[in-house]
């Protein structure tokens, strides 16, 4: 059975979503546009944020598209996003997944400073002047990874991590496992793996310790989307088959490997409701925008995090998480009603 989060939405969040639906679309202008932008828009999981994008803005008529390089690139992303401020005409308003939260920190600032509003999504700059951030709260997302990690390893093992550095919500879920494995003294975290977005050095270095010793490790756990496919194909190549595989998001192979059993468990992050709601919220404030913002204040008309939720997936309900993953129009360019 799934289990989601419940949503942490401010009161002024929930009345934007509310005034959204008994406005309808007339009220806003076609002409505006909204952008978003990712570090690399070819994996499905932004696919289906794109779809989430695009049906806001068909619902409430406005114009969006998403933009970033197509594979793992930092420095593209955040000259994508510099193109997009600095363009004759302005967006009117930019939802970003800061790969890099320091590097986008400036870039940031900048398009608050010019007027657009800015808000992050999936993963946070929390040291720059963005609006709010939508997303996975991503330190719980690791305390319950984390838990359930505990348990398949019956409370002993040691821990393989892949992680991409510099992103502030795979730090928060791996700050998540070390606070819920410090009470678990025989459970050890052995390496981090940075795979800095390619699934190749997740591939590849799994190898290198498989081939080494593969009695070293009892568990892989994977922080970000891509790393945990390519561990279960290394182990399935070698015929290993008793060690736990704990992986994030819900890519088809990850999804895959679940029901052959090999991966036991996902946390499901919904970037399609990321960016729905995201959008959604950016149109509202372009439209009828508050006379102050007050972000951090006791007064704010803005929430400093709005919660989408997540899903905890293994063998027990992936199949039913696979028949409603063929509902989202993910990747197909299409908004739905």
């Amino acid at each position: 059975m799934f289990r989601y989060r419940c949503a942490l939405i401010l009161p002024t969040a929930a009345f934007l979503l509310l005034s959204l639906a008994s406005c309808g679309g007339d009220d806003y202008r076609k002409q505006e546009m909204y952008y978003l932008v990712a570090a690399n828009t070819s994996l499905p999981y932004w696919q289906q944020a794109r779809a989430g994008l695009l049906r806001a803005a068909a619902e409430v008529g406005v114009s969006a598209e998403m933009v970033g390089p197509e594979t793992y690139d930092t420095n593209a992303e955040k000259e994508e996003f510099l193109k997009l401020i600095h363009a004759e005409k302005k967006p009117a308003g930019i939802l970003v997944s800061a790969a890099d939260a320091h590097l986008m920190k400036d870039a940031i600032d900048q398009a608050i400073g010019m007027g657009i509003n800015t808000i992050t999504i999936d993963s946070d700059s929390p040291e720059s002047k963005r609006l709010f951030f939508v997303g996975s709260a991503n330190y719980d997302v690791g305390v319950e990874s984390a838990n359930y990690t505990v348990k398949k390893l019956n409370r002993a093992g040691t821990v393989i991590v892949y992680a991409i550095s510099g992103q502030t919500n795979i730090e928060d879920r791996l700050r998540g496992y070390r606070d819920v494995f410090v009470n678990y003294p025989a459970v050890k975290i052995i390496e981090t793996v940075d795979i800095k977005g390619q699934a190749t050095i997740a591939f590849d270095r799994t190898k290198e310790m498989i081939a080494k010793d593969r009695t070293r490790m009892d568990a892989f756990v994977c922080l970000e989307a891509i790393a945990c496919a390519e561990v279960a194909e290394v182990l399935s190549r070698n015929n290993i088959k008793d060690k736990v595989i704990i992986a994030m998001d819900a890519g088809d192979r990850t999804l895959d490997w679940i029901q052959r059993g090999l991966i036991q468990a996902t946390v499901a992050q919904r970037p399609y409701t990321m960016a729905y709601v995201g959008a959604r919220m950016l149109a509202d404030l372009h439209r009828y925008p508050p006379a102050k913002m007050a972000a951090g204040s006791t007064l704010a008309t803005v929430p400093e995090f709005v919660n989408i939720g997540s899903v905890l997936i293994d063998k027990s309900n992936v199949e039913r998480f696979i028949k409603d993953q063929s509902e989202v129009p993910g990747g197909t360019g299409e908004s739905q009603p």
